[in-house]
């Protein structure tokens, strides 16, 4: 099967849904209006994640098979969607929704892999393949599908970051995938590279329409569950570092803001102005400035990816 066929399918859902639910997010209220800690001045539509979503699952069934990486993102990315599209519905009546039932239902949407047998296993050493011991796996696993999805998340704070980086990620995680013959990851990484896209046409500074806190999680939730199938599965050092660097810009950034946090004594899990666009725009870059950098600093580090595989690929 070429991959071009599930890449356009996955844009092309998402490009023919965004009008009307853009329509229907405006005639219904359900936007993220101005005010606080956000920048755009009128109200958008927070809808978009259903696109997101939608495009994903109509694509994953059509070409990717009733395979284990299927059924995880049907469970749980479905899991994460819906936590964040009542999330999201909090912020459109201008409420607040609580932390610990939405921490414990992602939580629960991270250990689904494991019931279908994805997780992080072994690793290549030096005297052959290690083991990790099932503990290992099970809080390696929770962690990395409980982390990514909340970083892609954390960065969705101007027009078009998220959706581009998570595009320039799955691109990268394509050729990952191409150069250790996983066809199942490379569809996926096709799927995923096309939705992003899609959605990066509408979202793009000055967006006509937000991701929302349910595209956001079930994006990173649907790459997560990439890298653990995939890169994670060849279990060498170099694989294992691949979707780290692929995913560079929201790591890092989740990083320094957590450590900002801590020196201020400020929680953890409570909204600032620290995020690292939030710092390039008060250096006095622009919204598209910032977007543009980020994605250069993204691709500096998917390259660096590229290059150790190609480089050390039994490493």
């Amino acid at each position: 099967m070429t991959y071009a066929i599930p890449l356009f399918t996955a844009l092309l859902v998402v490009l023919l849904l965004i009008p009307p639910i853009r329509a229907l997010a405006l005639r219904t209220g359900f936007v993220d209006r101005p005010g606080g800690r956000k920048i755009h001045g009128q109200p958008i539509p927070l809808l978009g994640g259903t696109a997101i979503y939608l495009g994903v699952i109509v694509s994953v069934l059509l070409y990717a098979g009733w395979t284990a990486q299927t059924k995880t993102i049907l469970t749980g990315g479905t899991l994460m969607a819906l936590t964040g599209l009542l999330d999201d519905s909090c912020k459109a009546k201008g409420k607040d929704f609580p932390v610990w039932p939405r921490l414990i239902l992602y939580l629960a949407a991270a250990g689904i892999p494991l019931l279908y047998g994805i997780g992080i296993s072994s690793v290549r050493g030096w005297e052959g393949q290690i083991a990790f011991p099932q503990a290992v796996i099970w809080i390696g696993t929770i962690l990395w599908m409980f982390a990514i999805p909340n970083m892609i998340n954390f960065i969705d704070g101007v027009d078009g970051l998220a959706s581009g980086i998570v595009s320039i990620a799955s691109a990268a995680l394509f050729l990952a995938a191409l150069w250790q013959r996983q066809p199942e990851s490379a569809v996926l990484a096709a799927i995923l590279f096309g939705v992003s896209l899609g959605f990066l046409a509408y979202n793009f500074y000055p967006a006509r329409i937000f991701m929302g806190d349910s595209g956001a999680v079930f994006l990173g939730y649907t790459i997560a569950v990439l890298a653990v199938n995939g890169s994670f599965k060849s279990a060498t050092v170099i694989s294992l570092a691949v979707p780290v660097l692929a995913l560079g810009v929201p790591i890092f950034d989740t990083a320094q803001v957590f450590l900002r946090r801590l020196l201020k004594g400020k929680g953890l899990h409570r909204a600032d102005n620290l995020h690292t666009h939030h710092l390039l725009m008060r250096w006095g870059l622009s919204q598209t400035q910032t977007v543009a950098f980020l994605y250069l600093v993204e691709l500096a580090f998917t390259l660096l990816a590229v290059i150790l595989l190609l480089l050390y690929p039994s490493l």
